[in-house]
C-alpha cells in the first residue's frame, strides 16, 4: 500500500487479517516505508525502512528505527540520506552487513584461524612461538578488539607496555608475528592495510656474554625451592636445556630403566630429537616429582609449566646481592662454557646441547650421523659432579665416572 506517513497514519496502520507481514510505503519519499511484523507473542513490530536497488541491481532493503521511537518526519529525513548516499554509489545496507561481520571477526578468532592455516606449514616450535605470543598475555588486550578496528597506535601502546614489561627483544619478537598475522589477515580480506607498518621497531640488546661463575652456580642450586620452579632451575643446570624444553617434560619421555629423557623433535627449536642419558642428580630431581595424573610433569596446563615470571622473581628474592642479575638462558651458556673448562671437546657439548653447527654441520654433519651418545653421557655426568661439588663446598670435582 502507500500513503503519506505521518504520525496519524502511522497509529491507524494495522496488519490485515491472515498476515504476518505488510509493507506501506510513503508517497513523498520513494523507497521510504514503515515495515509491520506481527510478533509470536502478539502484538506488532512497526519499524521504518528504506529500500533501493544497489549498483548490481539487486533490491536491498534496511531497516533503521522503531515507530514507537521514531518519528515519520524524522525518519523520512534519514531515509533521504541514506537514498542520497545510493545515488552517490554506496550501498548502505551492505556497508552495515560488513561492519556486522568486521566486528563479529575479532582479534582472537583471525588469530585462530591464521594458526590453524600455518600448522602444516611452521615447524612445531615455530607454530608454538606463534601461538604464544599471539594468545598469550603479550596481546590479550587486542583479543576482544574486531581485527578491522585495530589501529597502529593500539600496537605501539601495546609494544611499549611489552618492552616495560619484558625486555626489548620480546617486543621486538611479538612485533614480527603481529606483522605476519597482519599480512596474512589482508590477503584473506579481513582489513585493507597492516597496522605494524611504521611503528618503531623495539631495538634488540646485544648477545648476551653471561657466564655464571661457580660460587653464583651454587649460590642458586641452594637457593632453589622445593617446588616445580627449583627442580627446572636444577635441572636446567644440570643439563643445558631450554627452558621450555625442562618445563614442558613428560612422563612419556623418559625410560627409567635405562634413566633416558628423549626429547621430542616436537618440543625441540630445531625440530630434532634428542636423546639424553641422565646423570642420577637429574633422575632423582625428575623421580621426585609428584605424578598429576597427567603426562605434563611441571605446572598445572596441558603446554606444561607457565609460571617463569613468579618463579624467577621468587628466587631472586631469595638470591639478593649473591647473584648479580641473570637469565634462565645463562645457565645453558654456563653449562656449554663450563663443559669446555673440565675437557670435553666442542663436538660433543654441540651433541649436549642439540645444535647442529661447527662440526656437526655442512658435508661432515651429513655424513657422520652419531650422535656420541656415550661421550654426552660422560659430559653430562662429569658437568654434573662439577656442579653438585660446587652447590656442596667441595670445590672443582676431582673423581668424575667415566661410562665405557
Amino acid at each position: 500500500m502507500k500513503l503519506k506517513l505521518d504520525v496519524a497514519t502511522v497509529a491507524a496502520l494495522t496488519l490485515p487479517a491472515g498476515r504476518n507481514e505488510v509493507f506501506a510505503w510513503d508517497t513523498e519519499c520513494e523507497g521510504f516505508g514503515l515495515r509491520l511484523r506481527r510478533r509470536q507473542a502478539g502484538g506488532l513490530l512497526r519499524n521504518f525502512t528504506v529500500q533501493y536497488r544497489n549498483g548490481g541491481g539487486r533490491t536491498r532493503r534496511i531497516t533503521f528505527g522503531s515507530a514507537d521511537k521514531l518519528t515519520p518526519t524524522a525518519a523520512r529525513a534519514h531515509a533521504r540520506k541514506l537514498l542520497a548516499k545510493v545515488e552517490l554509489g554506496h550501498d548502505p545496507q551492505g556497508e552495515k552487513r560488513t561492519k556486522r561481520r568486521q566486528a563479529e571477526r575479532t582479534f582472537k578468532s583471525v588469530v585462530e584461524a591464521y594458526l590453524a592455516a600455518k600448522k602444516d606449514e611452521l615447524a612445531p616450535v615455530s607454530h608454538r612461538i606463534f601461538k604464544l605470543y599471539l594468545t598469550g598475555p603479550y596481546v590479550r588486550p587486542l583479543h576482544a578488539m574486531a581485527i578491522a578496528d585495530i589501529k597502529r597506535e593500539d600496537i605501539a601502546a601495546r609494544l611499549t607496555v611489552i618492552t616495560h614489561d619484558h625486555s626489548s627483544n620480546t617486543a621486538d619478537a611479538v612485533r614480527g608475528k603481529l606483522s605476519a598475522l597482519f599480512a596474512w589477515a589482508i590477503q584473506h580480506g579481513y582489513r585493507d592495510d597492516n597496522p605494524v607498518l611504521n611503528t618503531v621497531r623495539p631495538k634488540r640488546s646485544e648477545p648476551r656474554e653471561r657466564v655464571l661463575t661457580g660460587g653464583e652456580l651454587a649460590a642458586i642450586w641452594n637457593s632453589c625451592a622445593d617446588d616445580d620452579f627449583g627442580r627446572i632451575v636444577r635441572l636446567l643446570a644440570l643439563t643445558g636445556c631450554r627452558r621450555s624444553e625442562v618445563g614442558g617434560m613428560c612422563w612419556s619421555e623418559f625410560d627409567f630403566t635405562k634413566g633416558t629423557w628423549e626429547l621430542p623433535k616436537e618440543r625441540s627449536k630445531n625440530g630434532r630429537a634428542l636423546t639424553l642419558t641422565l646423570p642420577p642428580a637429574a633422575i632423582a630431581i625428575v623421580q621426585a616429582v609428584q605424578n598429576k595424573g597427567r603426562d605434563q610433569l611441571f605446572g598445572d596446563r596441558a603446554e606444561g609449566f607457565t609460571s617463569w615470571d613468579p618463579g624467577k622473581q621468587a628466587l631472586d628474592a631469595r638470591l639478593g646481592d649473591a647473584v648479580k642479575p641473570f637469565r634462565l638462558h645463562d645457565l645453558r651458556r654456563t653449562c656449554a662454557t663450563g663443559m669446555a673448562d673440565l675437557g670435553i671437546e666442542p663436538h660433543i657439548i654441540e651433541a649436549v646441547l642439540n645444535h647442529y653447527s661447527g662440526h656437526r654441520a655442512g658435508v661432515a654433519g651429513v655424513y657422520n650421523r652419531s650422535p656420541y651418545a656415550k661421550a654426552v653421557q660422560n659430559a653430562l655426568a662429569s658437568w654434573a659432579e662439577h656442579v653438585l661439588s660446587l652447590a656442596e663446598g667441595r670445590g672443582k670435582a676431582d673423581n668424575v665416572i667415566k661410562f665405557a
